[in-house]
């Protein structure tokens, strides 16, 4: 074994002896776009006696290539690494359907953990470092039942959905979870009986779910017809002009929080052109023009609360992101092309502001709106934080003025928008049962199946 592998498996057995936290709860808690998880309940595992030697032949098989995919798959809870990409393909989407993807691949992540809790305590299948002592685990030792194996159903989830609406992702993805499925076996966390189950039962919900949300987005082309007069947009290309129409998950419709008309702009022009620029306030223009910062944050905090350690707990924080994301997207746009409002460089065309203007109605503020509903879901998700979640929404909302691309009004008005969002999210979150159910609770398993 070279001193690379040595490096490699130093660190991980000092990690193996956390403790997850298992979540035997987790099966009653409310589901998205199932009616019920029983009805995903999986048919009892093999025998995993005849398993035990494929998962030794795949730990001694590692090699340095093994060990880096290894490390990489087992990292962050099983949807960090679909929730990345996911995140990337959408906001580069110039689709309708990039919004809703990102949406359905954090709810239906949850959604089929939630089924796999349903089976894992159904049959209480050991792990393969319990199952024999022969087996390393290479990873925190997840205290769960093994089968299905979670990280497997993830990556179900994310094949069908990525490859359903991103076709030319279809085979690198499916790549991508056959490493994933290997490197679990090959940390000892999981049989291949395990993760085949697993990824099969991801795929169904992920299906049942792309199924269940045909007809949320405009199934017509935009009729090209854009109002004319003062105070009015006048860009030639808007963009996602028909994403207002997209039917919303938590939301009664996408104008339910529509704010009311914009105001003259008049005087918000002159206060633009009074601002007297600094150091910072140019700063913070540019880093939140390109900054990544709300999704940054939230894995940052998930690691730090140990939640990536709880895939029912991070699946749930992951999905409601996603929810928020998708219908503070969709009640933005709403507003954006209910009103047509104009940005300060149409306004005055002597105006120059400090990055490019986007090709769509100012009013209210997208950056700004969004802002508001993961300021107020992030202070939700952690309370001790939350001063500080909600001075970066309106951080990031003050950059759009800064940036000379937003009247005050479009921030102000999107950040409400965002935070009634985010509330009417929270209100439907705390009836899905996962407060009735804390992590910390004690659990005595059943006699284990499968042996």
């Amino acid at each position: 074994m070279n001193k690379l592998s040595l490096l490699i498996m130093t660190v991980l057995l000092t990690g193996a002896d956390l403790q997850a936290q298992p979540e035997p709860g987790a099966a009653n808690w409310k589901t998205w776009f199932i009616s019920s998880v029983s009805d995903h309940r999986l048919p009892p595992p093999p025998a995993y006696k005849n398993e035990i030697g494929q998962v030794l032949l795949a730990q001694q098989a590692l090699d340095s290539a093994g060990w880096q995919q290894l490390l990489y798959w087992n990292a962050g809870a099983p949807g960090y690494h679909w929730v990345d990409m996911v995140k990337d393909l959408w906001m580069s989407d110039t689709g309708y359907n990039g919004a809703l993807a990102n949406m359905l691949v954090g709810v239906a992540i949850y959604d089929a953990t939630i089924a796999a809790w349903d089976t894992k305590y159904a049959y209480n299948r050991p792990r393969p470092f319990t199952a024999d002592k022969r087996i390393k685990v290479y990873v925190p030792k997840p205290e769960s039942p093994s089968y299905p194996c979670e990280y497997s159903v993830a990556a179900g989830v994310a094949v069908t959905i990525i490859g359903h609406y991103f076709p030319h992702m279809h085979d690198s993805v499916n790549k991508m979870a056959q490493q994933l499925m290997t490197a679990r076996i090959a940390a000892g966390a999981a049989f291949p009986g395990d993760t085949r189950a697993g990824f099969e039962l991801g795929k169904t919900i992920a299906q049942r779910e792309i199924d269940r949300t045909k007809g949320f987005t405009p199934g017509t082309a935009w009729d090209g017809k854009m109002p004319q007069g003062p105070g009015v947009w006048k860009g030639k290309r808007p963009m996602f002009p028909l994403a207002g129409t997209n039917k919303t998950v938590v939301l009664d419709s996408s104008s339910q929080f529509r704010p009311a008309p914009p105001p003259d702009f008049a005087k918000e022009m002159e206060e633009m052109k009074r601002y007297n620029q600094t150091f910072s306030s140019r700063a913070n223009a540019f880093y939140w023009a390109g900054s990544q910062f709300w999704y940054d944050a939230l894995n940052k905090k998930i690691f730090e609360h140990n939640l990536h350690l709880n895939p029912p707990r991070a699946a749930r924080i992951y999905a409601l992101t996603a929810i928020g994301s998708y219908d503070g997207f969709v009640a933005c746009w709403d507003a954006k092309y209910a009103y047509w409002g104009l940005r300060p460089d149409q306004y005055d065309t002597t105006w120059h502001p400090l990055i490019p203007t986007p090709p769509f109605p100012g009013y209210p503020s997208g950056h700004a709106a969004l802002s508001g509903v993961m300021g107020e879901l992030y202070a939700y998700f952690f309370p001790a934080d939350k001063v500080y979640f909600r001075k970066k929404a309106k951080d990031a909302a003050e950059s759009r003025f800064q940036a000379g691309i937003h009247f005050r009004s479009d921030n102000t008005v999107a950040l409400e928008l965002g935070s009634k969002v985010a509330n009417a999210i929270i209100q439907r979150a705390k009836r899905d049962g996962a407060e009735d159910t804390p992590e910390t609770k004690v659990f005595f398993p059943k006699k284990p199946v499968g042996h």
